[in-house]
């Protein structure tokens, strides 16, 4: 269980030593089958270490990048990262998973809040896309916080528990998360944060002071 009692967490890149404690994560059925289009078998440790390979290679750093959710007694809650970067398009997938102890404590708007602010302030990005299942209340009420726009439904496109669902397609856009992340800033309580490093730098921390988003 997470340490409750400390309410400052940080992301910080992904490091290999970090899959021994992620890899029991996705050996939940349920949980692939929800969150994950594509991974439907659960991994053993090597076929995690293979999987996650390119995020360690200085080539794959243009096309993604994984942080870590880490609590200040270094415990790991969860994962963001940005997937199929573009630097023509300036766009990319943005996607969050929080362990299962953990999905009550608003890390996840959090760490993708501070993950879109990363998106468009440091790399220059204008859009982010996601999608998810059409019966995964968590990951639509997320985006919708975001200020992720609908923008189609691919129909019967997630094959899981034996029957197909629709994906949702979202997006927002640089401007969108303009509009939207000082509204968002003053709803999140600011006992609760989630920061770059360990320094908890307002400018790279969610929620950001008030003042900085107005």
């Amino acid at each position: 269980m997470p340490d409750k009692s400390n309410s400052i967490f940080k992301l910080r890149p992904l490091e290999k030593a970090d899959l021994e404690v992620i890899s029991p994560w996705f050996q939940d059925i349920e949980d692939l089958a929800r969150f994950d289009r594509k991974l439907r078998i659960p991994f053993n440790m090597t076929q995690t270490e293979e999987a996650w390979s390119d995020v360690f290679c200085v080539s794959g750093s243009d096309h993604k990048c994984w942080f870590v959710v880490e609590s200040d007694s270094g415990q790991l809650l969860g994962l963001a990262g940005l997937e199929g970067i573009s630097s023509v398009n300036r766009d990319a997938v943005v996607a969050m998973f929080v362990e299962k102890s953990a999905r009550r404590l608003g890390l996840a708007v959090r760490a993708t809040a501070l993950l879109a602010d990363f998106a468009f302030r440091q790399l220059g990005l204008n859009r982010l896309t996601s999608y998810y299942r059409d019966d995964n209340h968590i990951s639509r009420d997320l985006v919708e916080r975001l200020g992720c726009q609908v923008e189609g439904t691919m129909r019967q496109a997630w094959y899981a528990d034996g029957e197909f669902h629709d994906m949702i397609v979202v997006g927002v856009l640089k401007q969108d998360w303009l509009v939207r992340r000082p509204i968002l800033a003053k709803e999140l309580d600011p006992s609760t944060l989630v920061t770059f490093g360990s320094g908890g730098v307002s400018d790279w921390s969610w929620p950001p002071q008030v003042g900085e988003c107005e």
